[in-house]
């Protein structure tokens, strides 16, 4: 039985959908680092990281990066020319922000097709993944983006009340297939986002303000995520047809259990036209740990740039399989990998810092 029809006065019933992530870009958007509580003991290197990242992408769409004031944008200024970025391809906007992860916390965009081919933002309601205290600045992001480029703004609401969503919890195939896990968007108890909305308010938020037809829903994500169960850890599109799922292959280690579950899930499960989707195996990398804590290291965690695909390493042997794996996969643009190992002490990587925003 097809999906229900979205209310008419929802985004999707206006025409708008989320695109993937592999189609044009208009730029790419990130919050340039500033809390050291995010790196306790490592944040010195985590620039330069942010440095690179830029770097990879500026030569194929724009770079959008927040800053706090006009003292950080110099920080960040000097960080960039020293490693090659053109600055002419780079914006800044002084909005002040609690933390970095913009994927979480940034717009989220959707876009119109014919005739009117406009871009628009859905603002959910942020809350630091229902964690910590500290996220009143960055919950503000989606109006301040939507007011300074002069973009319509929904607002994702279930009833009377905002809808709790990150970036980092959904992935789509732009033909109305969406990933999820219920670790983060449906357990009762742990990180709770929504008390009290259960798997179909949610289906029909997603539909009504995102534009898909067909949710796909995963177990539990890969320890060491601070988020409790962010999709884009483990599994990912990439092109309508194909996702990749990270694999464990030590049936001793803590993932293995979670990872093969979902593998069992994704073969009973269907694309928004009925068809199989195809799985490619993603290797993990070895358990990386520090100070005691194991980390959150994925190859998922990669972003698609317009100009090429930016790959999170761990100095890994592993590291190359994962690069051949994607390369494989996406051959329209090169893939880049970029070093991980500090990054990831803030419990995330290069997806987990970026938020697309598509070209009209």
């Amino acid at each position: 039985m097809p999906p229900p029809s979205p209310r008419a006065d929802t985004t999707a019933a206006l025409g708008f959908r989320t695109p993937a992530e592999w189609e044009p870009h208009r730029a790419t958007w990130l919050g340039w680092p500033h809390n050291a509580s995010d790196w306790p003991g490592k944040f010195a290197p985590i620039p330069w990281v942010y440095g690179e990242i830029v770097r990879a992408l500026a030569p194929g769409e724009i770079a959008r990066i927040l800053v706090n004031s006009a003292a950080h944008e110099r920080q960040a200024r000097r960080v960039l020319e020293r490693v090659g970025v053109d600055l002419g391809r780079v914006e800044f906007f002084r909005f002040p922000t609690n933390r970095g992860w913009t994927r979480d916390f940034g717009p989220l965009f959707v876009r119109r097709a014919e005739p009117r081919r406009d871009v628009a933002i859905v603002r959910f309601q942020f809350n630091a993944w229902a964690k910590y205290r500290d996220w009143q600045k960055d919950a503000r992001i989606p109006e301040r983006a939507a007011a300074m480029l002069r973009m319509r703004l929904f607002r994702a609401r279930a009833g009377a009340r905002d809808v709790v969503l990150e970036g980092g919890s959904i992935d789509v195939n732009g033909r109305g297939t969406l990933l999820t896990t219920e670790e983060c968007l449906l357990d009762p108890t742990v990180q709770v986002r929504n008390p009290g909305l259960g798997r179909g308010a949610i289906e029909t938020v997603l539909r009504d303000q995102l534009g898909v037809t067909n949710v796909l829903w995963l177990g539990k994500g890969i320890g060491g995520d601070d988020t409790h169960g962010h999709v884009d850890d483990l599994c990912r599109f990439v092109n309508p047809r194909t996702v990749v799922l990270c694999r464990e292959t030590d049936s001793r280690d803590a993932n293995y259990r979670a990872l093969e579950e979902n593998r069992e899930r994704l073969q009973g499960m269907r694309l928004e036209d009925g068809s199989n989707i195809e799985v490619v195996d993603l290797p993990m990398p070895a358990p990386l740990t520090f100070d005691g804590q194991r980390l959150p290291a994925s190859y998922a965690n990669f972003y698609i740039a317009n100009g090429a695909v930016l790959v999170p390493t761990f100095n890994h042997p592993k590291d190359r399989v994962a690069l051949g794996v994607l390369a494989e996969l996406i051959k329209d643009r090169p893939v880049v990998g970029i070093h991980a190992v500090d990054l990831v002490w803030g419990l995330g990587t290069i997806h987990c810092l970026t938020q697309q925003e598509p070209a009209a």
